[in-house]
């Protein structure tokens, strides 16, 4: 297996192809980087930003390049000894006419090849007349857009189609007949006494009327295809023929006042597979399972073997050919069974690194029992994160927040009302799905006989809203210790609440926790109930929507928690906890990823590294709010009487300032108009004045002038004259926890994964705006620089580095140097014991210091934390003076002689030695033994 050394994260779309990420191979190689980690790169929505809405995924996305594209830049790695790293996407493809498993569906329903692979319900339980695939895209109500001309039928080589603006849906074959005798009839009145070849015409007509719906699916789609090439060579070489079929088309597509045939189109469309409706009625009534709450993404079912062997040739081919090394799983828990899928996978793919995309709460483990090398590093990122804030600080925040925004409300009771509105308003097809199912099976075991829907479905809510993380994995064997506790802990919460009938909620308990009470008996292509599938496929995403994209928009009592896979309510982490949770880690999952920042982040990590200074500072915080709201105040507009932005939000946009602000002061208009982008996210989020759903424009245009006034420096610039001195001070205390927490993630346990870009400092936002172009010219130029510089005069590099360190180039310093030591002593970062060292002295809560120890071999990381108690913002961490009588306990081990990486400093150090005397001239040190 090829373990990754460090990745490198590659966002691919139709800006930055294949071609352009050729250019950079060489800049990775000299950073140190050992696997491009690639964005998925299969064809996805033309245009596509991120990949993630795939339509082939046996096929490269030609929008990346061509396949030659794609082979001479694996060759470019090759030469490097760059491997590959590629992220795919198994729950889901797009909703799109690009797709082609998914339009054979519509076109031919239940009859297709196709319809088992997409998780579709294509009979409610009890029933076995199957029902149409709901296409909810439309922009206002279907008797609307049917009324006033917005549905369009086209023809073209591949047949008839309904479109919709830039969607196109293919009709079924049986419904040619309406449309081919409609031809007919207006080519017959333009021949009068001459027959104009309508005979060809009637021909197609006969063959349409003799496909029997009970032929076999292959029957079928070869005669539609017959069908079809003949009606397109009759339009194709007739031009009377072809001026009917489009004049007719015309005619049905105009709208009930333009005279179109607005009843006749209705019945041609309500005779389909499918159905077209309203985007926002998939809240309330859907029959596929989507991903998350997004219409435009079908999810698959990969179950299913035939589903995994059809979406699976490409990456077993690349992975065959040597161009892929690894891959990354996103979105595991939204599989029916995801052990079963990994190791089918591990299986196909064989001996290659395999790591999930997957959230672990506070407490919770990974199964252990998966295939795999572990996650993409949420719960890494958190923890390093955590090491930042200052714990003993969380009830002054506590105050500082309630007393400003006047919010109450804690944030277990937020995230259960957020859950609870995302379950009503976004999930509410899905509930009720999963409530007939119930229903259907109920009546099979005596205590189910007496259930009620009302009573289901408020049991059945409680237990869900409070369901402690994204989900379980019961399998065939019924839940584990962890799952059993998950839901036990639901359940005794749920019952809490007075509205929730004992007799279902007993009847969900024993049904989730007593394999013995299994009312659906046993499916084809799982051995797990379907009940307990789609329970489990739906807490996932209830879960990601109600924290991630609405809790952690709300609850902005320190933002720098507020990240995938974090928990606000969780002020920091102590080093004890860190350094048990690294050697846990280490133990169970050694080449697991470590990130810091993922395209899915809320906030870069170098914006993180900086709000987490206010959590040393809350005197200072208090006091700059109070001062800075006194002074906006006159700049807000109301909307019915209340100043916008509200205080809450008044509250999340200055930490976003402090952590965002650029160091090229002053930033210009491009900086404004990323906030106010931001804010309007932040807003729709919340969910609270504006959201996704009903956008609140008058309130979004208020908020954004609010950032403009502020911003501006010829409005009034009384607000910069008193942000811009405290911003100062925040960033540079950030800048040393940006350097520790780089050093960090390189040093412990794990493969560090570096996102693009964030080898500088890291500013960026929430996506889109961490997906702007990267200046990789800037970063190659950079690199160059340093490396010729530190070969004759590492010390004096060092000094003009922390001179010019708002750069960046003291960050990229620190990777590249860690990167080749990392590499030259590979077995000890990736083999070694991790054993965290003890620190003595007045400072000692101020260090991070451990070993990586493999054979005789051993590595020390020193690093510093919470800064602003020891030096004021004009110093540096460096030296006796600052560190005065801490003191780093080493390892026991033969060697006397350690050489720092980033300086090239000899330490003599037998039992002990002092942080200033590692801390000199750098404030990181990477230790080497020199035996």
């Amino acid at each position: 297996m090829n373990i990754p050394h460090a990745t490198y994260r590659l966002q691919f779309n139709p800006q930055f192809r294949f071609r352009q990420a050729a250019k950079i191979v060489s800049y990775l190689a000299d950073l140190g980087v050992s696997h491009v980690y690639a964005s998925p790169v299969f064809k996805a929505r033309q245009g596509s930003a991120h990949g993630y809405d795939g339509v082939d995924p046996n096929q490269l996305n030609p929008e990346l390049g061509t396949g030659s594209d794609f082979e001479g830049l694996h060759r470019k790695l090759k030469q490097r000894r760059i491997g590959w790293l590629q992220d795919i996407v198994p729950n889901h493809m797009a909703f799109d006419g690009a797709n082609r498993m998914l339009m054979d569906v519509l076109e031919h329903g239940p009859h297709s090849p196709y319809a088992a692979f997409f998780d579709i319900g294509w009979h409610g339980p009890g029933s076995a007349t199957p029902e149409r695939l709901m296409a909810p895209f439309l922009g206002r109500r279907y008797a609307q857009c049917l009324e006033d001309g917005e549905l369009k039928l086209s023809f073209d080589a591949s047949g008839f189609a309904v479109n919709y603006y830039q969607l196109r849906l293919p009709l079924k074959i049986e419904s040619y007949l309406i449309l081919l005798k409609a031809i007919a009839e207006r080519l017959e009145s333009k021949a009068g006494d001459n027959q104009v070849g309508d005979a060809p015409l009637a021909d197609v007509i006969n063959c349409i009327e003799a496909i029997d719906a009970r032929s076999n699916a292959d029957t079928r789609r070869q005669e539609t295809r017959r069908v079809k090439k003949a009606l397109f060579d009759l339009y194709d070489g007739n031009g009377k023929v072809r001026q009917c079929i489009e004049q007719t088309l015309w005619h049905y597509s105009q709208g009930r006042d333009a005279g179109g045939r607005v009843d006749d189109l209705d019945r041609l469309l309500s005779d389909q597979f499918f159905r077209l409706c309203h985007w926002t009625v998939a809240g309330q009534i859907i029959n596929y399972r989507r991903f998350f709450d997004i219409n435009e993404l079908i999810c698959l079912r990969q179950e299913n073997r035939a589903v995994f062997d059809g979406t699976h040739g490409l990456i077993k081919q690349l992975v065959d050919d040597g161009y892929i090394d690894g891959v990354r799983i996103d979105h595991i828990d939204g599989l029916a069974d995801p052990a079963a899928y990994l190791r089918r996978l591990r299986a196909h793919l064989g001996d290659i690194y395999i790591v999930v995309e997957k959230i672990l709460q506070a407490e919770e483990s990974l199964p252990t029992g998966w295939p795999i090398q572990g996650t993409t590093g949420y719960d890494f990122t958190q923890r390093l994160n955590g090491l930042f804030c200052a714990t003993d600080n969380e009830a002054i925040f506590d105050d500082i927040y309630n007393a400003f925004t006047g919010q109450t409300t804690d944030f277990d009771h937020l995230l259960v009302d957020c859950k609870r509105r995302f379950l009503k308003e976004q999930f509410g097809g899905d509930l009720h799905n999963l409530v007939d199912r119930i229903l259907h099976a109920a009546g099979q075991p005596r205590n189910g006989r007496q259930l009620t829907r009302q009573g289901l479905m408020q049991s059945l809510t409680q237990i869900l809203i409070r369901f402690p993380v994204y989900r379980t994995y019961i399998d065939q064997n019924g839940p584990n210790a962890a799952d059993r506790a998950c839901i036990q802990a639901a359940v005794a919460s749920a019952r809490q609440d007075s509205a929730s009938p004992a007799p279902e909620m007993t009847f969900l308990s024993q049904l989730l926790l007593d394999a013995n009470v299994k009312p659906t008996g046993i499916g084809p292509a799982t051995d797990v109930d379907p009940i307990i599938v789609k329970f489990q496929q739906l807490t996932a995403p209830l879960m990601a929507k109600g924290l991630e994209d609405t809790a952690l928009y709300i609850y902005s009592r320190l933002i720098s928690l507020n990240d995938v896979g974090g928990d606000p309510r969780r002020f920091g982490c102590r080093p004890h906890d860190f350094h048990a949770f690294i050697k846990t880690r280490a133990d169970r999952w050694p080449h697991t990823m470590n990130s810091s920042a993922t395209h899915d982040s809320k906030r870069g990590e170098d914006v993180r590294a900086r709000i987490n200074v206010l959590s040393e500072m809350p005197k200072a915080w208090r006091d700059h709010l109070s001062r800075w709201h006194g002074l906006n105040q006159v700049k807000k507009n109301r909307i019915d009487g209340a100043p916008v932005p509200d205080r809450n939000e008044e509250y999340l946009l200055y930490q976003t300032l402090l952590g965002a602000y650029p160091f090229d002061n002053p930033p210009g208009t491009a900086f404004t108009q990323r906030i106010s982008r931001y804010m309007v996210k932040a807003l729709r989020e919340a969910k609270i004045h504006s959201s996704w759903i009903k956008v609140n424009a008058p309130y979004e245009d208020a908020a954004c002038a609010f950032i403009e006034k502020i911003l501006h420096p010829t409005e009034d610039g009384s607000f910069l004259q008193a942000f811009l001195p405290f911003w100062k001070k925040v960033a540079f205390y950030g800048i040393w926890n940006s350097l520790s927490q780089t050093l960090l993630k390189i040093t412990v346990p794990g493969v560090p994964d570096f996102y693009q870009g964030t080898e500088l400092f890291d500013f960026n936002l929430v996506d889109p705006d961490n997906r702007r172009p990267v200046d990789v010219d800037k970063r190659k130029r950079l690199l160059a620089d340093m490396l010729n510089h530190f070969s004759s005069d590492p010390l004096g590099l060092i000094e003009a580095l922390l001179t010019h360190r708002d750069d960046g180039r003291i960050k990229l310093f620190l990777i590249a140097r860690a990167l080749r030591a990392r590499k030259k002593r590979a077995r000890v970062y990736q083999a070694g014991s991790y054993v965290p060292l003890a620190i003595a002295g007045r400072f000692k809560a101020h260090v991070i210091a451990f070993a990586r120890m493999h054979d005789a071999r051993c590595s020390i990381t020193v690093v510093p934390r919470l800064l602003t108690g020891l030096i004021e913002a004009h110093q540096y961490p460096l030296g006796r003076r600052v560190w005065q009588d801490t003191e780093i306990v080493f390892p026991c081990t033969t060697a006397r002689r350690w050489k720092n990486s980033f300086t090239g400093e000899i330490v003599e150090a037998a039992t002990s030695v002092n942080v200033g005397r590692i801390l000199n001239h750098f404030p990181c040190a990477l230790l080497e033994d020199t035996q």
